[in-house]
């Protein structure tokens, strides 16, 4: 009994440990479901393990069943988020402890109920449960935001290297919390068109349904919800990578403010879609996006100029190619920025140009073609932003050596293949004729196969290597637990 206390202890009340049931129950839920579509349902796969799971998949239901398995997993990944948050930044232990408690529970709650009501009958009661467990989510965001508070002098930044008001307010932390609290305002956004399900208001998919012309209140208020809880969610995770690498000094202090400013006026514009600033509604999001990916895009310098200092710090005089065989020595360190810089070449950059040539280019293109290139540009950042956990999980756990270089750059390399493959396939029509595009895409389809496999394999590696450690009375867990209780808080 002891022995399974022991690591329940450390499953559940260590950050690494939380994070990897987090992982772990994310990578489960992906690879069962992800063999419902894609090349797995065309093989036949789906049908399979859909009728060895009992799956109840009416057709008709499809959009409902779609909107609740994104939700489980986003629940998931907010929650390894928090637990970064709660690790990396002062607060009580009181806090601490509560958050990631309340967080767990209600994730788990939302994940189990939510697919048991989608996918394996409609009960009502799961459906109550599934709400309940969004609810215990939310009030861990609540206790966030209070645990947070910039202006508490006692988490008032001392050290002038990092970003600071005159009076002494650390700048990043209260960029942690403008995030977390508008990413409890905008899951209202979502909130109230969910509440009015029953009532008039019925499911659909945000990229089915972009061309229709007088689109009510609430379904703008659905397609806000999407793209500003993505931002979000991409917002935290620069944040949380800023605070891992200790960023800091005069770049720290010209991005800190870029980010606050650009979170707050990004929310605004995708906020003001409902409202009758709608038609301006973008160009605010132009604007509230600029700032954040150009803070993003500091840390990005500031590290790459660290991480090639710090490996070349033996050598009197580096040339260019020592600095640069610095900089990619340590992948887990390096791969983080670079999937941000990444990202602007699949997600961000490429999302400005759409919206920019949205009727002079993609308006005149079939409308199958524009829901390919929505799908792939929520599905491409969803993807950047896991591999980036990953990569920061693979640090904090201890990866040396060899492995640390195979689980890094095989995570890099393997996504950058298969992202870049759906970047093009998105973008095909710019420059390919419908007539001559299928070996383009046999090829791109081979592509991100391989890529997404690959990825699959490395993940499933990490977990077994884990569940191995778990087994052993001395092993790694007990060493993280160790750290973890001996760490400082603030009582």
């Amino acid at each position: 009994m002891q022995w399974l206390t022991d690591r329940y202890k450390y499953l559940f009340s260590s950050t690494k440990g939380l994070i990897l049931v987090a992982i772990a129950l994310i990578a489960l839920v992906t690879a069962t479901w992800g063999m419902l579509s894609g090349p797995m349902a065309e093989m036949g796969v789906g049908q399979v393990v859909a009728s060895f799971l009992s799956m109840d998949l009416v057709q008709a239901e499809r959009e409902g069943r779609i909107v609740t398995l994104y939700h489980v997993i986003a629940m998931a990944v907010i929650a390894i988020e928090t637990y970064m948050v709660t690790s990396l930044v002062k607060m009580k232990s009181v806090y601490k402890t509560t958050i990631n408690a309340t967080i767990t529970v209600g994730y788990i709650i939302t994940m189990l109920s939510g697919l048991g009501f989608a996918y394996f009958g409609h009960s009502g009661a799961l459906h109550g449960i599934y709400i309940s467990g969004l609810t215990l989510i939310f009030f861990a965001g609540v206790l966030m935001v209070i645990a947070l508070w910039p202006w508490n002098k006692e988490y008032h930044q001392a050290d002038p290297a990092y970003a600071r008001t005159k009076g002494g307010v650390d700048l990043e932390r209260a960029a942690f919390f403008t995030t977390a609290l508008t990413t409890l305002l905008s899951a209202l956004f979502g909130a109230i068109p969910g509440a009015n399900f029953g009532n008039g208001f019925q499911v659909f998919l945000a990229e089915n349904v972009i061309r229709y012309t007088g689109k009510t209140v609430l379904e703008y208020s659905v397609i806000g919800h999407l793209h500003i809880m993505l931002a979000l969610i991409a917002i935290m995770i620069t944040l949380i990578i800023g605070r891992w690498l200790n960023f800091k000094g005069i770049l720290h202090k010209i991005a800190m403010p870029l980010m606050i400013l650009g979170t707050f006026v990004l929310n605004i514009g995708v906020w003001g879609v409902v409202t009758p600033f709608q038609p301006i509604a973008h160009m605010i999001i132009y604007v509230g996006a600029t700032p954040s990916m150009l803070a993003a895009l500091l840390l990005l310098i500031w590290s790459w100029g660290k991480l090639s200092r710090d490996h070349t710090a033996h050598i009197a005089k580096p040339n260019f190619f020592q600095r640069v065989s610095g900089l990619l020595r340590d992948p887990l360190k390096f791969g983080p920025t670079w999937q941000m810089l990444f990202m602007n070449f699949t997600t961000s950059g490429l999302g400005i140009f759409m919206a920019v040539k949205l009727d002079e280019i993609f308006r005149v293109w079939p409308a199958r073609e524009e829901r390919i290139e929505l799908t792939g540009h929520w599905h491409v950042l969803s993807a950047i932003i896991a591999t980036i956990i990953l990569l920061y999980y693979g640090d904090i756990v201890g990866l040396k050596g060899k492995w640390r270089q195979i689980y890094g750059w095989g995570i890099i390399i393997a996504s950058d293949i298969a992202l870049a493959a759906v970047t093009i396939f998105e973008m095909k029509r710019l420059f390919i004729s419908e007539a001559e595009q299928q070996p383009l895409v046999n090829g791109l389809m081979y592509a991100m196969d391989f890529g997404l496999g690959l990825l699959l394999v490395l993940l499933a590696g990490m977990l077994v290597w884990r569940l191995i450690d778990l087994f052993k009375s001395k092993g790694r867990w007990t060493e993280e637990q160790s750290q973890e209780l001996s760490q400082e808080v603030i009582p």
